[in-house]
């Protein structure tokens, strides 16, 4: 099976997105009191932390280059939650529903690149995309149930 420099770009861009999210996990973890919602913060980071290492991984193994960093996307998405964190009476429920748009925006880039009819997977890859997007859907629900009880 022919590894293309479109799918390349895919998996790289998801990498990007994961390296976001790690460190937009860890920026609300600093930022609020919760230890329960802190530490379901950090669980998340470390999480995406070992997502982007997968990726990497099997970026690497198609003898692609990885990306490096996050987005300029993500750091606006985190600078966001900062603004968002100084001007709302409730900080806790503004981060939350950041992090429950981040999430949703992360399932769609996975759906995409699943879903994608121009190109077939090589199934390692489709494997770890799936793995990857149902433990996101799990993080969504559970934001949802955090979101729910600090509103």
């Amino acid at each position: 099976m022919k590894y293309t420099v479109e799918m390349s770009n895919k998996l790289n861009e998801l990498l990007e997105r994961t390296y976001d999210a790690e460190k937009g996990f860890k920026q609300v973890a600093e930022k609020i009191d919760n230890k329960t919602l802190k530490e379901f913060c950090l669980d998340r980071a470390k999480q995406r932390f070992n997502f982007g290492q997968e990726l990497k991984s099997e970026i690497l193994s198609f003898g692609q280059a990885p990306e490096k960093g996050g987005s300029a996307k993500g750091t606006l998405h985190r600078s966001w939650i900062d603004f968002k964190s100084l001007f709302s009476s409730n900080n806790e429920e503004a981060m939350l529903k950041e992090v429950h748009r981040g999430e949703k925006e992360a399932i769609a880039t996975y759906n995409d690149i699943l879903q994608d009819k121009d190109f077939v997977l090589p199934p390692s890859t489709e494997s770890l995309l799936m793995r990857h997007r149902n433990a996101i859907r799990e993080t969504l629900e559970t934001a949802d149930i955090f979101e729910s009880a600090v509103s």
